[in-house]
């Protein structure tokens, strides 16, 4: 019967063993939620970039209506209220209540013609740090 007591005093787990167990789940459990904030900056970026499509649908739609894409002065604006300073649209449709802002909640930029092609119009953001000309900048034509 001794050695039945005895055994019970040796079979738990000991501080040092529980500590060591959870500084692994801690380290585990850090890696993985800084993997998840780089995906997270990844979905950010395919937004941009379906949102990008959405827009360039809506200014086509504008520019077959219109006879003419917006303007710069214009923006993005002359999609969602019809503008009053020249051209102005003939025919307009409302593509919805406001200009779509980026996934930082900065109405996204519109320039027409484009910077890096004279030919069409551009749709831009400046990224997460909202500064223009670094290297986060992200346009419908890159």
């Amino acid at each position: 019967m001794k050695t039945t007591a005895k055994h019970r005093k040796n079979s738990g787990f000991t501080l040092l063993e529980i500590v060591i167990v959870l500084g692994i789940i801690g380290i585990i459990m850090g890696g993985s939620i800084a993997m998840l904030g780089k995906l997270g900056d990844g979905a950010k970026i395919q937004r941009v970039e379906g949102d990008f499509n959405s827009i360039s649908s809506a200014v086509s739609s504008y520019k077959m209506l219109a006879g003419t894409a917006p303007t710069t002065q214009q923006g993005l604006e002359a999609l969602f209220v019809k503008p009053t300073s020249a051209p102005v649209p003939k025919r307009w449709s409302s593509a919805g209540k406001e200009v779509p802002k980026d996934p930082w909640g900065i109405p996204y930029k519109y320039r027409n013609p484009g910077k890096k092609d004279a030919s069409t119009f551009e749709i831009y953001t400046w990224g997460p740090d909202q500064q223009e000309g670094t290297e986060d900048d992200m346009s419908s034509q890159d």
